[in-house]
């Protein structure tokens, strides 16, 4: 059996058992500590790799390069722009606005808890936060800089020569300013905007009151539906890719980038951590709203039609994933 078709038997296991009577809904009195051992509380923080190790120079010269608009061809738009501290580290639109106004062909994930992730993008072609890092900077629809460029930019500036040189005190070598220090120093920082203390997390270490009554209903009903076989682990994402059709897409997915026709339409499980504030949903966007997106989720994966009460428990539950936000100051740039 594939991983998928394992997963996708684990997800309809979920309807199978509510329409034999076997799950029966939620009430008051449910004890609802059975649901404890399916989530896991977000770490402080994520995985750090070995040749990429967390210290407060090159977190805080992540930060500079997160917020530098000069590293885009018009000089105005930085990885900020589209993944905005203020809007969930999204933008809100349902896809990316870009260099000389271009409208890229999918919206905007937060990098919230990115470092959980075991792939990048929609599409996974990167596995990870370095891989990831340069990508929105050199496409032309986005940023539009090669790179060349861009480090010949932060060059002209002794500040970053500086900030550079304290990051990477073990450089042995010229030209402290390249392209591997830049992808390493943003995915040293996005590892720091990490969302912990949700009312889910509180609950899952005792706390009771951390979450209502029907934030236990929907969490129930996400869990035996089948929906956690997929939004699991600490990010609640597996970082695995399904094939999927959301309304108005027609975007192949994952196929782009390994051009295997079982790859066609599918994408990878979003991150549902803050979920209520980084609308709207999908891949191109097109889903305003989370009740919409439970219905369609229900409808394409677990084919079934929730009703509008357990749509509303399972968004009430929803809400419950919203952690505390990173906090830090806004870089003063050179």
């Amino acid at each position: 059996m594939t991983q998928r078709s394992a997963v996708k038997r684990l997800m309809l296991s979920g309807c199978a058992a509510l329409a034999l009577g076997v799950a029966a809904p939620a009430s008051a009195d449910t004890d609802y500590s059975q649901y404890r051992d399916t989530f896991e509380p977000l770490p402080a923080l994520p995985p750090i790799p070995a040749d990429n190790s967390m210290t407060k120079e090159k977190i805080e010269l992540g930060k500079m390069l997160f917020f530098e608009p000069r590293i885009s061809s018009s000089g105005v738009i930085s990885c900020a722009t589209c993944h905005n501290p203020a809007l969930g580290f999204t933008d809100r639109i349902p896809r990316a606005v870009g260099h000389d106004g271009q409208v890229g062909e999918r919206n905007s994930p937060t990098v919230l808890n990115s470092g959980f992730f075991e792939a990048q993008f929609w599409d996974g072609r990167e596995d990870d936060l370095e891989g990831q890092a340069l990508g929105p900077i050199q496409d032309v629809v986005e940023m539009a800089m090669p790179l060349e460029a861009a480090i010949a930019r932060l060059e002209e500036f002794d500040l970053y020569q500086e900030k550079f040189a304290a990051a990477y005190p073990d450089y042995d070598g010229d030209n402290v300013i390249n392209t591997d220090h830049v992808a390493k120093a943003l995915a040293t920082f996005q590892r720091t905007l990490n969302t912990p203390n949700s009312p889910l997390d509180r609950w899952l270490v005792g706390d009771e009151d951390a979450m209502n009554e029907q934030q236990k209903r929907g969490m129930a009903l996400f869990v035996d539906n089948g929906c956690a076989a997929c939004h699991r682990g600490p990010a609640l994402t597996d970082s695995h890719f399904y094939r999927i059709q959301v309304p108005g897409s027609e975007d192949l997915g994952r196929y782009v980038v390994t051009g295997e026709d079982s790859d066609r339409f599918a994408f990878k499980t979003p991150t549902l951590r803050n979920v209520a504030l980084t609308y709207p949903y999908f891949n191109n966007g097109a889903t305003a709203t989370l009740a919409e997106s439970i219905q369609v989720m229900g409808q394409e994966m677990l084919g079934q039609d929730f009703s509008e009460e357990e749509i509303a428990d399972i968004e009430a539950f929803m809400h419950a994933l919203t952690g505390e936000m990173p906090k830090f100051d806004i870089p003063a740039l050179p």
